[in-house]
């Protein structure tokens, strides 16, 4: 169908109006068929038709509003105008028309009974008179395409000639700027070679993107106008988009608030993009370059909400203890009411999982009103995820501090860079040096991202990390941030975070309320205790999720019951269970064994229910079986997860004098263990300690084995060496560790106790262990007020300077020590 001179179509031409688009000689267009009269138009037509001619038909654009309900024809279908004269762009749509083949068409009933018309557009008519409106339009038309109908003249047939000639090199010389390596764009250059000069116009007007007024004065102008309109079109689209975008980015640049040097670094990058074809890789490159810059906020920032008293309490509803965060947190919001200029503090969160790290973090942005971004650092070990590509490697991007500053779109947000402690390191170099740049306060305010390029002013962030231990941190990025420690809660403060936080956040999450359910804070405890062991409360959480979810079932099932006809129907009989009054005692999870009644609200969870929906408890009270023999005593631990209890167990037996250790132990472990036993040797007689044998060599014809349960779990670090003198002391005594009693602390050759770290963590585990007396270093002393005052109360401390302070201590009645007898020798 390429050629209009070719195609011979009816006089009397079915007209279908459509809203999708214009069809144009040549071109294919699909179309979708709903109202009255073009429904009929395709059952009365083409699907009953049984010849070629009966599927051709009018398409005539219909530029009245498609919402319109109104079974009327437009009114400019049914003027007749003057067949003479030139065609106006203005009235064309009125009467000229694109007649077509309907190739397929396919009928759906959803969402509402149509049919979607496949159409080829044939060649133009012009309408002469509107013969019918009803069941659907039919007009005497009169075909259009035909050269010879525009000029009789042989000169015009020439020059028309000539312009298509003219058409078809320029079209080629365009289509040759692009890259012919793409399949689409060399199937374009074949078209244009295989079709007819004079149908080019038309196909490659509806190829480009042209809106529909310009394809209706396509379809009215005469062909030597078509072909000269048709490249300017092309041209004026081309260039007026390129030029806009590119304008408009320059407009931006121009208008925004970076700096000199970031504004100079654009302005020549967008020089060179004006004179960059868009077929290069680079031109791409260099377009999200600048879009980039563009949207980073290089001057635009939130207000500080600074009022203090607003800020204590909105960090008091959040967060249940944490004073020592919850107090810097408020001297920085005080400093910052003072001094507006104030570089953003570089803070470090460090403690065991689940106690609120993150959580803090995302309430500190709320209290100050700023926007929050959260950086997860965990397992990334390439530097450029913090500073970003050169712009000279494909698929280059800029760093996560850049990333974090476009997504929150304010250069004064708040950053938590989660998990610092478990940065990588690989041959892409090392995340933890990148960081050093931006944790520094003396740097950050220049800032240089490798895809930027330029300095950016960081000196505004208020940058949060997170992390477990210190332990992994390279020492000179620790020396950047300020550490607070966040340590694990108490069994108190496990069970006011429970009632305050987490059960109203599980019942909001599982659609249960207050009213249907009930857990008293024995419960609770009874989860902290025999259901966690855990500094944070992360466990806590999917504990009472799963009470929850049982309850859950038990609440669904009871309604649907309750709206079962029967149910409603069961009489006053003796069986019958009365309807549940507020004054009605709570019933518990596992009395309700009668499943045929729904359970009666609220349901209590008691430890009989807890037992029913959490298993059997999982941890139990060990510590006065463990130590009812000699040979054993209770050490305190530091873990990234919080404060243990740890056992040391020894025994002896005949041997050559070695020294057996096991348990999974580090370098400094064992090191504790040899000071431990030549301490022990070097004071036997004193403590009047023998071996099997009675000899005060204690490893004299005797082998000692010192185990450290648990041996899965790897254990090292200096704040044993009491707890193994102490457990060997028992051994080679024969007389019992007081069953209450933990240590903790560092031993020298000497006898001096030193002091160690982790002591708060260390006290909780005692506590949730039910110890009460806990022997810790003197040096020590400082760290006890850190530790809640109730805590302190359940306990008693001894403060010791050398291990005879600990043995006393350790053992009831104390620690026989024969006296040390001081010889002088005159030198006289």
């Amino acid at each position: 169908m390429a050629a209009g001179s070719a195609i011979q179509i009816p006089s009397r031409l079915p007209l279908l109006l459509t809203h999708e688009g214009v069809l144009l000689p040549g071109s294919t267009m699909r179309t979708s068929v709903d109202s009255p009269r073009n429904m009929q138009l395709v059952r009365s037509r083409l699907l009953k038709g049984t010849s070629l001619k009966s599927t051709i038909i009018g398409v005539i654009p219909n530029t009245s509003d498609p919402t319109s309900d109104c079974d009327d024809l437009p009114s400019l279908h049914r003027c007749r105008p003057a067949r003479s004269g030139s065609l106006a762009a203005s009235d064309a749509a009125a009467w000229i028309g694109t007649a077509a083949l309907a190739v397929q068409v396919v009928g759906s009933n959803w969402p509402k009974p149509h049919y979607t018309l496949l159409v080829t557009g044939l060649c133009r008519f012009q309408i002469l008179q509107l013969l019918k409106e009803k069941p659907y339009p039919v007009a005497e038309v009169e075909q259009l395409d035909r050269l010879e109908q525009f000029t009789n003249q042989h000169k015009s047939e020439e020059e028309l000639g000539e312009l298509s000639e003219q058409f078809y090199k320029y079209a080629v010389q365009l289509v040759e700027m692009l890259d012919m390596s793409v399949p689409a764009v060399a199937k374009l250059r074949r078209l244009l070679d295989n079709l007819p000069r004079e149908a080019l116009p038309d196909i490659l007007t509806s190829i480009i993107r042209t809106s529909n007024q310009e394809k209706l004065q396509i379809v009215a102008i005469r062909p030597n106008r078509r072909i000269n309109h048709i490249p300017t079109t092309i041209e004026d689209e081309e260039e007026e988009e390129d030029h806009d975008d590119v304008v408009m980015l320059e407009k931006k640049i121009r208008t925004s608030s970076m700096s000199e040097q970031a504004l100079k670094v654009c302005l020549k990058e967008i020089k060179r993009l004006k004179k960059m074809p868009q077929s290069m890789p680079e031109y791409a490159l260099t377009r999200n370059y600048l879009e980039l810059m563009v949207e980073l906020p290089w001057n635009k920032s939130t207000k500080d909400r600074l009022e203090i008293r607003a800020a204590r309490i909105l960090l008091d509803n959040d967060h249940y203890a944490m004073e020592k965060l919850k107090k810097r947190v408020l001297e920085y919001l005080a400093v910052r009411q003072l001094k507006n200029n104030l570089k953003g503090p570089i803070l470090c969160f460090v403690g065991p999982p689940g106690v609120g790290k993150t959580s803090v973090g995302r309430s500190i942005a709320k209290t100050l009103g700023r926007e929050f971004h959260r950086i997860a650092l965990g397992g990334v070990c390439d530097q450029s995820d913090i500073r970003g590509h050169r712009r000279t490697y494909v698929g280059s991007m800029p760093g996560r501090i850049i990333n974090g500053l476009k997504t929150v779109g304010v250069n004064n947000p708040v950053f938590l860079l989660d998990e610092v402690d478990k940065l990588g390191k690989s041959l892409q170099g090392d995340p933890a040096a990148a960081l050093l740049e931006v944790l520094d306060p003396e740097q950050n305010h220049s800032f240089t991202d490798h895809y930027l390029n330029v300095a950016f002013d960081l000196s505004q962030v208020l940058f949060i990390a997170t992390a477990n231990t210190i332990a992994t941190i390279p020492p000179a990025l620790l020396d950047r941030m300020e550490i607070i420690q966040v340590p694990g809660y108490t069994q108190e403060e496990k069970i006011e975070i429970a009632h305050r936080h987490l059960i109203p956040k599980q019942l909001e999450q599982h659609g249960l309320t207050p009213q249907q359910i009930q857990i008293p804070q024995v419960t609770t405890l009874d989860i902290i205790t025999r259901y966690t062991r855990e500094a944070g409360v992360r466990s806590l959480d999917r504990k009472l999720g799963a009470i929850c979810r049982a309850v859950a079932v038990k609440v669904a099932e009871g309604q649907h019951k309750e709206t079962k006809p029967d149910r409603a129907e069961v009489g006053e009989g003796e069986d019958c269970k009365e309807h549940v009054t507020e004054d009605a005692k709570p019933e518990s999870i596992s009395d309700t064994a009668d499943l045929a009644l729904p359970p009666e609200m609220p349901i209590l969870i008691d430890f009989h229910a807890l037992k029913d929906i959490l298993g059997p408890p999982m941890y139990e009270t060990e510590v006065s079986q463990r130590l009812s023999q000699p040979g054993v005593a209770i050490g305190l631990a530091w873990t990234p997860l919080g404060g243990e209890i740890m056992f040391v167990e020894a025994s002896r037996m005949d041997g050559e004098g070695q020294l057996t250790l096991t348990g999974q132990l580090g370098d400094v472990m064992k090191e504790s263990a040899h000071l431990a036993i030549s301490w022990l040797r070097s004071n036997a007689k004193r403590y009047q300690l023998t071996n099997a044998s009675g000899s005060f060599d204690l490893l004299d014809n005797t082998d000692i084995h010192l185990h450290f349960p648990a041996g899965a779990v790897t254990k090292d670090g200096p704040s044993a060496g009491v707890t193994i003198v102490t457990c060997l002391a028992s051994l080679f005594s024969g007389r019992l560790v007081c069953s209450d009693v933990a240590m903790t602390g560092e031993i020298t050759l000497r006898g001096l106790v030193l002091p160690v770290g982790g002591i708060k963590d260390k006290v909780l585990a005692a506590h949730r262990a039910g110890l009460k007396r806990i022997i810790i270093p003197q040096r020590n002393e400082k760290d006890l007020e850190e530790i809640a005052v109730n805590v302190r109360q359940d306990l008693t401390f001894v403060m010791a300077s050398c291990l005879d302070e600990v043995l006393n201590a350790a053992f009831d009645g104390g620690f026989a020590v024969k006296p040390r007898v001081e010889s002088l020798n005159s030198k006289l």
